[in-house]
């Protein structure tokens, strides 16, 4: 009986024991942490090769230009200066932008003892005029040789005072026309150098686009070609080449009229690119700033293409034709290229593509 008992208390406290362990192990995993969800990683495309671009085989009109920047002159307008070297500016009759007349006295130098001198001169001639009456009195009397000795130094008197008179008179400046005195550079006292400008009159009736060309810009430029001016005020405006500088820039090595080096040269209309334009626009200033690009050559419907398709091996060119069949290389032969555009004279039609690099 005893036996019997302890068996049963055996089984219960076993099923007791076996519960305990079922609950300590289940509260056990509640107290463990979550598992962390695996992360998903994107895929990784393979790294692509990069196409080259391809261009179609199009027409255009190709146009080479000749650029330059220039202003706005005067047909007829004149440089004006003193050749008496070393007088100071008496008078100073005009003001820049001023109208004048031709003619009309523009300053004078301070020729007072030039004057003074001239007066006196007179004086003293007044005395040879005298005895040189005298002496055709007696010329019957004279020797031949006495005689001659005698006229020639009246006479070279007598030339002294035309030199003197003319001296005189280059001390006043005159307008060559009538006009406006566009550049004015001295101002009264001012001490004033040979043959330096001192003003520019010009007719502004007779406006004009200019500019001065290098040496290698006026061998590529002809009268006649056309040209596009450009005035930031006025805009674009069609015109042609009328006249061509009578010498490039270039050559021009700053001597001034006299020839004494470091001067300036005065400008002339002859010393400019001159673009004829019908409708110049009103109110427009001398001098101001302007650009012109002269068409030197044009093609009309030309077979283009990007100067970036172009390849060449040696003396070969040619380019990669994109067709039905894949690439294959086409020898061209090249024309006009500008900085956009290459001209097909042979090897590809309109249409076509080809590859760029």
């Amino acid at each position: 009986m005893f036996m019997k008992w302890w068996t049963g208390n055996l089984f219960k406290r076993s099923i007791v024991a076996a519960m305990s362990v079922s609950l300590l192990f289940a509260s056990g995993c509640s107290l463990l942490p979550a598992e962390e969800e695996e992360e998903v990683l994107p895929e990784i495309a393979p790294p692509q090769i990069s196409k080259k671009p391809e261009y179609e085989v199009t027409t255009a009109t190709l146009e080479t230009k000749v650029q330059v920047i220039g202003k706005l002159i005067s047909l007829e307008e004149e440089t004006l200066f003193f050749t008496l070297d070393g007088k100071h500016l008496k008078e100073l009759y005009v003001k820049a932008g001023e109208t004048v007349k031709a003619g009309q006295v523009i300053g004078e130098l301070d020729v007072d003892e030039l004057i003074k001198a001239l007066r006196l001169e007179r004086l003293a001639f007044k005395k040879e005029e005298i005895a040189m009456k005298e002496t055709l009195r007696q010329r019957d009397e004279m020797d031949p040789i006495e005689f001659e000795e005698k006229s020639i130094a009246f006479e070279e008197r007598k030339q002294k005072l035309v030199d003197m008179e003319e001296e005189i008179a280059k001390a006043s400046l005159k307008a060559p026309f009538s006009g406006t005195i566009v550049t004015l550079n001295v101002q009264k006292g001012d001490l004033i150098k040979a043959y330096a400008p001192i003003a520019i009159v010009a007719d502004t009736s007779q406006m004009t686009p200019a500019a001065k060309l290098s040496k290698t810009e006026l061998e590529k430029v002809a009268v006649g070609m056309e040209a596009v001016v450009n005035i930031s005020n006025a805009g674009n405006l069609n015109g042609k080449v009328k006249q061509l500088p009578t010498k490039a820039e270039e050559q021009d090595n700053g001597g001034g009229i006299g020839g004494q080096p470091g001067e300036t040269k005065p400008e002339r209309p002859e010393d400019f690119l001159i673009v004829d334009i019908k409708d110049l626009p009103k109110g427009l200033n001398r001098g101001t700033p302007l650009s012109i690009s002269i068409i030197t050559k044009r093609t009309e419907n030309a077979i283009v293409i990007p100067p970036s398709t172009l390849r060449s091996i040696g003396s070969r060119t040619y380019v990669q034709v994109i067709d039905a069949d894949g690439k294959r290389e086409v020898d061209v032969e090249i024309g006009q290229q500008t900085a956009t555009q290459v001209e097909i004279l042979k090897g590809l039609q309109p249409g076509q593509k080809v590859v760029g690099r």
